[in-house]
C-alpha cells in the first residue's frame, strides 16, 4: 500500500474517532460545554491535560529546536516542565477551590471589578491567538506533507475538524476527544524513537540510546554528533549558543507562562473536587514526562541522521557534500512543501551544506570548495515528521507520525479555542455586557465565538508570525506577563487590590507586546533585529516576557501601596480560599 494512502486510512479513522467521541459527548448545558460538567475522572483529565498541554511546539517543534540548537534547546525543556510543577502545586488546586469556570471570572472576583476582569479577557485574548497561530501552523506543515495539499486546503480540512467537536462537544466532548489525542501522539512520538534509537545503537529505549555507543563503532553517539555538525562549520551540538541570561529569562518566561496559560488552568475545573485536582495534576505530569523524556534523543538522533544523509558523496568529497542525484527519496518527498529545499549555487552537481554563519569556516569552504553559500535549507519544524523517513522506517510508522502531528496541534487548538469562546460568551457576554442572558443564549453565543475564532486561528496559521515553538514561546512570555501576577497576587496577598492589578496587567501586556512586535521585524528591519546586540540587556523577543512580568509585580505592588486597600471581604475570600474556615489560622474569622 503506498504512503499516502496509508496516511489517508489512519489520519481518516483518527478523525473519525475523534468527531465520534464529539457526538457522543455533545454538550447540552454551559457547565458541560465550559467545564465538562466537573464530573471527568482525575486518570482522564490528566491525559486530556497532557495532550492540551503538549501541543504541536511539543511534538512537532520541540525536537527539531533540540536538534538544530543542540544543548541550547533545553531551555524549552527545562521551561515549559517546570512550568507545568509550578502550575500543578501553586495555582491550580486554589484556582479549583475558587470554583469559577474562567480565569477572567476569577481576576473580576478577587479584584471586585468587571474592568480587571475585561483587562483579563482582552490579555487571554492575546495569549490564546498567539498560541494557536503555532497549532494551526503546525497543522497545515503535516498536511501540506502526508496529504500532499497545499497548506491552505490543509488548515481548512483541520479548521473543520476542531469546528466539528470545539463547538459541538464544548469542554465535554474536547475533554474525552483529547484523552483519545493523547494515546494517539504519544504512541506516534515514541514508536518511531524506539525503532530508532535500536537502529543506531542496539537500545529500544530512547533515553538510554541518547547517550550509548553507536553501533557502527564509530563512538558515543553524541561524540559522534559533535564531530559530523563541526565539520560542517556549525557548533558543538553540546555547547549552549545562547547568553547566560537569555537561558534564564526564556526558561523564566515560559515556567510562569506556562503557569498563566488559561486554557490549561480551566482543565482544573473539570474534576469534582479539589483533591480530584491535584490527583490529576500528578497524572498529566506522568503523562507529560514520556514525551519530554524522549524529546532530547529525538532531537539528537534527527540530527545525526540528516548530518549523516548530507555527508553522503563520492570518496574524497568535501564534508557536507551531497550528490543533487543521488539525494534521498524523503528529501524528494518534502520538497514539493517549500519546508526542505536546496540550490546548486554553484553549479556542481552536489548541496554543498555548512554553516554560512561561521566567517572562518566560510572562507575556507569558498577557498577549498567554490562554496558560494549554504545550498541546503531545511526547515526545523519538519524534523520530528521527516525522522521516520530520513531513518528509512517503515510507511506504517511515517503515517502514525502524520496523525500524532495533527493529534497534538488539534488538541491544543481546541482547548484554546473554547478558552476564547468561553471569554467571549460567559466572561463578556454573560459577565458584563448582557448579565441576564438565558443559559441556551449563552451557549449559543459560545458557539458562534468559537466558529469566528476558529476562523481567525485558520488565518493565522496561514499568515504565522514565526516557526511554531517560537510562537508559541511568545504566548507564554505574554502569559507570564500578564495574567501570572494577577492569579499569583489574588491567591497569596491580600494587599493587592483593583487598581494595582489592572495597571499591572495592562504595563506587562503592553510591554511584552510590543517588544516582540518591534524585534519581529514590524518597527525595526528583521535582520537587524535577531542581533543581539539589539536586544534589551540580551534578552531575546522569546525571553522578554520575565521582564514584563517584573514591571508587572512592581507595578500592581506600587499602585496599591498609595490607594484604597481591598473590602474586607475579598481580603477574607483570599483568606478562605487558602485555608479552609474552621482550621488553623482562619479558624477565628
Amino acid at each position: 500500500m503506498e504512503l499516502q494512502t496509508l496516511t489517508y486510512i489512519i489520519v481518516g479513522l483518527s478523525f473519525a474517532l475523534y468527531i465520534g467521541i464529539a457526538i457522543w459527548s455533545r454538550a447540552s448545558t454551559t457547565g458541560e460545554f465550559y467545564v465538562a460538567g466537573k464530573g471527568v475522572h482525575p486518570i482522564a483529565n490528566g491525559m486530556a491535560t497532557a495532550a492540551d498541554w503538549m501541543s504541536a511546539a511539543s511534538f512537532i517543534s520541540m525536537a527539531g529546536l533540540i536538534a538544530f540548537l543542540g544543548y541550547g534547546g533545553s531551555v524549552y525543556l527545562m521551561g515549559w516542565t517546570g512550568g507545568y510543577v509550578l502550575l500543578a502545586t501553586l495555582l491550580a488546586p486554589y484556582l479549583r477551590k475558587y470554583g469559577k469556570f474562567t480565569v477572567p471570572e476569577f481576576i473580576g472576583g478577587r479584584y471586585y471589578s468587571k474592568s480587571a476582569s475585561l483587562v483579563a479577557i482582552i490579555c487571554l485574548i492575546f495569549i490564546s491567538f498567539t498560541y494557536v497561530a503555532g497549532q494551526m501552523r503546525g497543522v497545515g506543515i503535516v498536511f501540506s506533507r502526508f496529504l500532499e495539499v497545499d497548506i491552505l486546503t490543509g488548515l481548512i480540512v483541520g479548521m473543520g475538524v476542531v469546528f466539528v467537536y470545539a463547538v459541538l462537544g464544548g469542554m465535554k466532548g474536547i475533554t474525552y476527544t483529547q484523552v483519545a489525542q493523547y494515546c494517539v501522539l504519544i504512541f506516534a512520538y515514541t514508536v518511531p524513537a524506539v525503532f530508532i534509537a535500536f537502529q543506531l545503537t542496539g537500545h529500544f529505549m530512547p533515553q538510554l540510546a541518547f547517550g550509548s555507543t553507536l553501533l557502527d563503532g564509530s563512538g558515543f553517539m553524541l561524540e559522534r554528533l559533535n564531530q559530523v555538525v563541526t565539520e560542517l562549520g556549525f557548533t558543538e551540538y553540546t555547547r549552549g549558543n545562547k547568553s547566560t541570561i537569555d537561558v534564564f529569562f526564556i526558561t523564566l518566561a515560559l515556567m510562569v507562562g506556562t503557569a498563566g496559560l488559561p486554557h490549561v488552568i480551566v482543565r482544573f475545573f473539570t474534576v469534582p473536587k479539589v483533591r480530584d485536582a491535584r490527583t490529576s495534576a500528578g497524572w498529566a505530569l506522568l503523562f507529560i514526562a514520556l514525551l519530554y523524556t524522549t524529546a532530547p534523543a529525538v532531537g539528537a538522533m534527527a540530527r545525526y541522521n540528516l548530518t549523516q544523509t548530507v555527508q553522503i558523496g563520492a570518496v574524497g568529497t568535501p564534508a557536507g557534500n551531497l550528490e543533487v542525484e543521488s539525494r534521498p527519496e524523503w528529501m524528494k518527498r518534502w520538497e514539493p512543501t517549500g519546508l526542505l529545499k536546496f540550490e546548486d549555487k554553484n553549479n556542481d552537481g552536489r548541496i554543498q551544506y555548512y554553516n554560512d554563519k561561521n566567517p572562518e569556516f566560510a572562507k575556507m569552504a569558498q577557498d577549498e570548495y567554490g562554496w558560494n553559500g549554504n545550498e541546503l535549507k531545511v526547515d526545523r519544524d519538519i524534523m520530528v515528521l521527516a525522522n521516520p523517513e530520513i531513518a528509512g522506517l517503515p510507511d506504517w510508522v511515517i503515517a502514525l507520525v502524520a496523525a500524532g502531528g495533527i493529534a497534538a496541534a488539534l488538541s491544543t487548538a481546541a482547548g484554546l479555542l473554547l478558552v476564547i469562546s468561553a471569554a467571549i460568551s460567559h466572561d463578556l457576554l454573560k459577565g458584563i455586557l448582557m448579565p441576564d442572558i438565558s443559559e441556551r443564549s449563552e451557549l449559543m453565543a459560545g458557539r458562534i465565538a468559537a466558529a469566528f475564532a476558529i476562523c481567525i486561528a485558520g488565518y493565522l496559521g496561514y499568515n504565522p508570525p514565526g516557526f511554531v515553538a517560537q510562537v508559541v514561546a511568545f504566548a507564554f512570555g505574554l502569559a507570564a506577563s500578564s495574567l501570572f501576577p494577577a492569579i499569583l497576587m489574588g491567591i497569596f496577598s491580600k494587599r493587592i487590590n483593583r487598581e494595582g492589578a489592572i495597571a499591572g496587567m495592562l504595563v506587562g501586556l503592553i510591554f511584552t507586546m510590543g517588544y516582540i512586535i518591534n524585534f519581529k521585524g514590524v518597527f525595526i528591519e528583521p535582520m537587524a533585529a535577531n542581533i543581539p546586540e539589539n536586544w534589551f540587556m540580551g534578552i531575546s523577543p522569546e525571553g522578554i516576557g520575565g521582564i514584563g512580568m517584573i514591571l508587572n509585580f512592581i507595578t500592581a505592588f506600587a499602585i496599591s501601596r498609595v490607594t484604597s486597600p481591598p473590602p474586607a471581604e475579598v481580603q477574607q475570600l483570599v483568606e478562605d480560599i487558602r485555608i479552609p474556615r474552621g482550621s488553623g489560622a482562619a479558624h477565628d474569622h
